[in-house]
Formats: structure tokens, C-alpha cells, sequence
């Protein structure tokens, strides 16, 4: 007789902070897992700002880049409001061939400096989503800049043009999360705000069109997917897993 194993249990994620930045490569990617777990922080008082590292103009075939990027960036920042983001800011790298390299450790390098967070939130930078299933360009190169960009921002000699531009060095960063990572060993409850991350993703309305009747288009559905197999390993009804990597 065999036994099936059971994937390990999730440790719950510290909530002792105040401030973090979300540094993510696209308009929606925060909202497909993190965003319930950043309307729970919010929730509790916590400050959190959404840094966009593209438009996401490249996004809808149907729709012309130069028309899709404001659309994009309105959506952004409603599907924000709606889990208590204030502040959503984009860099203005382009959709789709964002390169790893050191612009980009540096503009994240800076974003970090100006706002000054405790965790740094971002999305899986792993090849794969688990198993054959293939992560975005994009979001790899983005992941792995923010996690060399976070230790950049604490030292005073790398890119010390941004000392010439007033941002001192900032060493706070406790950790990166990144969400959704196949190698996930942390979540958060997201039960009492599952329906707001739900919200937050369906305020994406000309990107979930878009995508037209794929498994991702219907954002209820997939969310409860994710959030109820998180759950079943944090022993909750709905979690949000991050991979954790310690900074400080």
C-alpha cells in the first residue's frame, strides 16, 4: 500500500510592518493572487505603493499599444483603489522586451530609495509556474532586478548617481515576496478579502475581454482556485503564497 504526500503546510507571513512597495512588470499581475492579500494589509493600516515597471501596452492584440497604454494605466489604478492603493506609479519600460541589466536595477534601485519600504512585494521570477507551465519574460527579468535592486539600494557606492540626485541609501528592506512562486513556503489569510481581489482583477475589464474565454478571463474562477488550494496548506479558506527571501 502506498501513501499519497501531502505538499508541506505554509508558515503564516510576519504582518509586523508598516510600508512595503509592489514592484511588478505589468498592469494585472499583482492582481492575479496578491491583491486580497494587499486589501488585508491596507485593511490594517499599512501603506502600500504599487510600482509598475511597464504600461502593459503590448497586452490586447486587438488594441494599438498607443491606445491600449492609457486604458491600461486607468484600469491599474482603479483595480488599486478598490484593495486601498493610492499610489501606483509607471516606469515606462516597454511591454513584452523588458531586459534584465543595470537601468533597470537602478530604477528600481531608486524607487526603493524614495519610498523607503520594510518588504518589497513582487511576482514569480521563476522559469516556470510550476511544472512544464512557463513564466513571461518579463516577469523574470523584473523579479530578479527588484531582488538585486533592493540590496543595490542599500549601498552607497552602486549607482552613486543617485546620491547626486538626493536619494541616500536605504538598508530597511526586511525581505522580497514574490507571489505565486512555485517554491512558495509562505501565505497570508485573504478569506475576509477574497471579494475585494476579486474586484480588484475584474476592474481590468478591457484586458480580461480581451483575453477572450481562456481559463484567466474569468477572474472569480480563477482566484477561488488559487486562493482555495493556498488555503488548504495555510489551514484557512483562502490564502495568497509568497516566496520569501530575507534581505535584511
Amino acid at each position: 500500500m502506498t501513501t499519497e504526500s501531502r505538499p508541506e503546510p505554509y508558515e503564516a507571513l510576519p504582518e509586523d510592518w508598516e510600508r512595503a512597495v509592489a514592484i511588478v512588470a505589468h498592469p494585472d499581475d499583482l492582481e492575479y493572487g496578491a491583491a486580497a492579500a494587499i486589501a488585508r494589509w491596507t485593511r490594517q493600516g499599512k501603506h502600500i505603493t504599487y510600482v509598475m515597471v511597464t504600461s502593459g501596452e503590448a497586452g490586447i492584440d486587438g488594441l494599438d499599444p498607443d491606445e491600449c497604454r492609457p486604458l491600461r494605466e486607468a484600469e491599474q489604478i482603479e483595480s488599486a483603489r478598490i484593495v486601498g492603493v493610492d499610489t501606483v506609479e509607471f516606469l515606462g519600460y516597454p511591454d513584452g522586451v523588458i531586459e534584465y541589466g543595470l537601468p533597470l536595477r537602478r530604477d528600481l534601485s531608486r524607487v526603493v530609495r524614495r519610498h523607503k519600504p520594510e518588504i518589497v512585494i513582487t511576482g514569480n521570477f521563476r522559469d516556470t509556474w510550476g511544472g512544464v507551465m512557463l513564466n513571461q519574460a518579463d516577469h523574470i527579468a523584473v523579479g530578479r532586478a527588484v531582488v538585486d535592486a533592493v540590496r543595490d539600494a542599500g549601498n552607497r557606492w552602486v549607482f552613486r548617481e543617485l546620491l547626486a540626485e538626493g536619494h541616500e541609501p536605504w538598508g530597511g528592506v526586511r525581505a522580497v515576496w514574490a507571489s505565486g512562486s512555485p517554491q512558495s513556503g509562505h501565505a497570508v489569510d485573504t478569506t475576509e478579502d477574497f471579494a475585494l481581489g476579486v474586484a480588484s482583477l475584474e476592474a481590468h475589464a478591457a484586458y480580461l475581454a480581451g483575453l477572450g474565454q481562456g481559463q484567466m478571463a474569468d477572474a472569480g474562477e480563477f482566484l477561488e482556485g488559487m486562493g482555495r488550494a493556498a488555503g488548504s496548506r495555510l489551514g484557512t479558506r483562502f490564502a495568497a503564497a509568497f516566496e520569501v527571501f530575507p534581505m535584511a
